[in-house]
């Protein structure tokens, strides 16, 4: 089991889609560790508040990969464990900001209205171990997780702002240290994008934009040979959870608990409708980003009724 440093240097162009066509800067193999400097969701370009991201920002999302894993094969999942997630870069190391026609409670190109679009503003944070300095009077807690990770699909090629069964920007904060996030294989090596790292986040992302940072992100990789998932897992200490992208924000859930009823079914030894009725009582959804091309929603259960 060996490390490797993915530097900016090494990674040298960032993606801006996940898929199959462009060539991995990393080959690693099961069990091996991985450190790697990733951007902010804005590249590092917003080094102030009176910068505007729209005047200098095209495409959002860098991610850092692909990341080919030996072995991997179409049918098998790949398993990665978030092992840490640190800030890097000067401060104020946190970048936040309404974008125009873009977030939960605006026009937006797909959800249009006549309404002019909210104004522009950027907020720069000072982010340390501990906290998200806000402002003189409020502190966030550091809550880091990656906001897109996902696998390359099979032919398609996906932009990074898009979250869907092969995972993308899900912007779902359970993609935390400590936790191990399952995700379909469908090509050759895995092909494994990483980025878009938020040092706290609200359930919904509800501005479209959560605390933006570059990082030091920790993780490591394995194989599930033969277990085939449609859509990303999530396992905890505490929790399973199934994930799903989509539009309406009903059908990302449906996804979510339908294939979580399927997990409890095939892993678990539950009966279909009796796995149902009890995810009708004691499921629990986590609402992850209301703002990206498809929503994405968490429907988990806890470990204690799986025994």
């Amino acid at each position: 089991m060996a490390e490797h440093f993915l530097s900016e240097a090494l990674q040298g162009d960032f993606q801006h889609t996940i898929g199959p066509y462009a060539d991995p800067v990393l080959k690693v193999d099961p069990g091996d560790t991985i450190v790697i400097e990733t951007l902010d969701a804005f590249g590092g370009k917003i080094p102030d508040e009176q910068t505007k991201p729209s005047q200098i920002i095209k495409y959002p999302n860098p991610l850092n990969g692909p990341i080919f894993v030996n072995g991997a094969e179409k049918g098998d999942t790949l398993a990665v464990d978030v092992e840490s997630i640190l800030p890097r870069g000067p401060q104020p190391r946190g970048t936040t900001c309404l974008p125009p026609f873009f977030g939960g409670l605006t026009s937006t190109n797909k959800s249009p209205s006549l309404q002019s679009p909210l104004p522009e503003i950027v907020r720069k944070v000072h982010i340390t171990e501990q906290d998200v300095i806000w402002s003189d009077r409020m502190r966030f807690p550091y809550e880091p997780f990656i906001g897109t990770i996902g696998t390359s699909p099979e032919l398609d090629s996906i932009n990074s702002l898009t979250p869907e069964s092969h995972g993308g920007n899900m912007d779902l904060p359970d993609v935390r240290p400590q936790n191990r996030i399952y995700l379909p294989i469908r090509a050759p090596g895995a092909l494994l994008f990483v980025g878009d790292c938020h040092a706290t986040q609200g359930d919904g992302e509800l501005c479209g934009v959560a605390i933006e940072f570059a990082t030091k992100t920790t993780i490591k990789v394995d194989l599930v040979k033969n277990w085939t998932i449609e859509w990303p897992r999530i396992e905890s200490d505490e929790f399973i959870m199934s994930v799903g992208s989509s539009r309406p924000m009903e059908d990302a859930a449906k996804i979510a608990y339908a294939d979580l009823i399927s997990w409890m079914e095939k892993d678990y030894g539950f009966d279909r409708y009796d796995a149902y009725f009890i995810l009708s009582q004691i499921g629990r959804l986590r609402v992850a980003n209301m703002v990206d091309p498809n929503y994405t929603i968490g429907a988990r259960i806890d470990k204690g009724y799986l025994a």
